[in-house]
């Protein structure tokens, strides 16, 4: 029966890649629905950094271990060598004690799963969070030139900036073939960290499962020849992030100071769709465009999203019309661009428009998929200020989210689909 479904999707998605071969264009989705009425003010971008120094877990490396012509991304990012071998960072760990890391085991639906169901697949985590101003732990450089911030080395405790408050959480999903310390990743996590969250983000080793994309019609006929493992790629994302929340909040190094009910999520790209994934939503899974849900992570409160993967026009990621999406209740911010082919807005405003609980949608005009450095204090004004009010639960946020039209300087960010969350009189 799971060997007929995948057989069935193969077929149906072929015959609609071959019928809209090349239409993920990322036009449309950019106007708001008739009749609504939009927010007018705009509000001054928040600083960046915040207010806290940022200190980070233990994620020392051995890059000796590389060999001639490798890079340490593939490492990071779970690159195959030409080979097929899969690399990931463990191989690489100085401290693999001190490095934090779960096992999932994927439940045994091959439907689902593909050739990893019933196996267990490991992940590293990196911890990042408000610590004293004179934390003295150096930063610890990476050969790309980015470094993690007052890193922990061997067995040392965190250092928190206040041993007594209990901080939010943030589940921060990288987007596919990436890694939390890749490129402007590592600048994100200490932003958010930055601004009081304690951010959790796994190191999803894409490639070790699907090395295939699906940005135009070429690709979308490879993925269809691997579809198992592209399945695969996608439902195990959001049991390894509800994995690192189970992980963090029991740790004796963390869990006095995380408050469990302040568990907000940041995905970007792919990473957006995986916290939504743990959030309950149904995942196309049949040549029918039907849906299933892979999980449903209640301690997740709200989402900010940039870019967030909802799916192409032959292939929409929560079902027919993402009506995946429609008992969906997870708070859920999208900040999308209009000339973004990869992850068309139009389908993120289909998906939005169809959530359950508390929604926005934003616009960056002419931004394409991947990060859009004139954007960055929209994005992080956006998302914080979204997390803040759904989260963390604070009022002025939610209120301020109300009349928000957009972010001073930066790009050019409008609202397509307002906030509709509960505002005090």
């Amino acid at each position: 029966m799971k060997t007929y479904a995948h057989g069935t999707l193969y077929a149906g998605l072929l015959g609609i890649a071959l019928s809209l071969g090349g239409c993920g264009g990322g036009g449309g989705g950019n106007d708001s629905p008739p009749g609504t009425v939009l927010p007018t003010t705009v509000v001054a971008a928040l600083p960046l950094p915040g207010p806290n120094t940022v200190a980070c877990s233990n994620v020392a490396q051995d890059f000796s271990r590389l060999s001639p012509g490798e890079q340490v991304k593939d490492y990071w990012e779970g690159a195959r060598t030409d080979g097929g071998r899969a690399r990931y960072i463990t191989d690489l760990l100085a401290a693999p004690a001190d490095t934090l890391t779960v096992t999932v085991r994927a439940p045994n639906d091959r439907n689902l799963y593909g050739s990893f169901a019933g196996k267990d697949v490991v992940s590293v985590i990196i911890v990042c969070y408000p610590t004293t101003t004179g934390n003295p732990r150096p930063d610890y450089l990476l050969p790309t030139g980015q470094a993690v911030p007052h890193m922990q080395t061997g067995a040392e405790l965190p250092l928190f900036a206040n041993a007594a408050t209990r901080y939010p959480l943030l589940a921060f999903s990288h987007g596919y073939a990436g890694s939390p310390i890749s490129d402007d990743y590592v600048a994100a996590l200490s932003w958010f960290a930055s601004w009081g969250y304690v951010v959790v983000a796994p190191f999803h080793g894409d490639a070790r499962i699907s090395d295939v994309r699906i940005d135009d019609f070429n690709d979308a006929v490879k993925v269809i020849s691997h579809l198992s493992d592209f399945t695969a790629l996608q439902t195990m994302r959001p049991l390894a992030m509800s994995a690192a929340l189970d992980l963090v909040l029991d740790h004796p190094q963390f869990r006095d100071h995380l408050n469990a009910a302040q568990v907000g999520g940041f995905g970007a790209s792919m990473g957006g769709e995986t916290l939504m994934l743990m959030g309950g939503a149904g995942f196309t899974v049949t040549a029918g465009l039907s849906s299933t849900q892979i999980t449903l992570d209640r301690r997740l409160k709200a989402v900010a999203a940039y870019i967030p993967y909802f799916g192409e026009p032959f292939l929409p990621a929560f079902g027919r019309d993402q009506r995946g999406l429609d008992a969906v209740t997870l708070p859920y911010l999208a900040i999308s661009g209009t000339a973004d082919t990869t992850a068309p807005i139009v389908m993120t405003q289909q998906g939005i428009a169809r959530l359950a609980g508390t929604r926005e949608l934003v616009s960056l005009a002419g931004v394409k998929h991947g990060f859009d450095k004139a954007s960055t204090n929209d994005i992080f004004t956006w998302s914080l200020t979204f997390l803040d009010a759904e989260a963390r639960g604070d009022a002025s946020a939610r209120q301020k989210l109300s009349t928000m039209a957009s972010v001073a300087g930066g790009g050019d960010d409008r609202v397509v689909i307002p906030y509709n969350g509960t505002v005090a009189d």
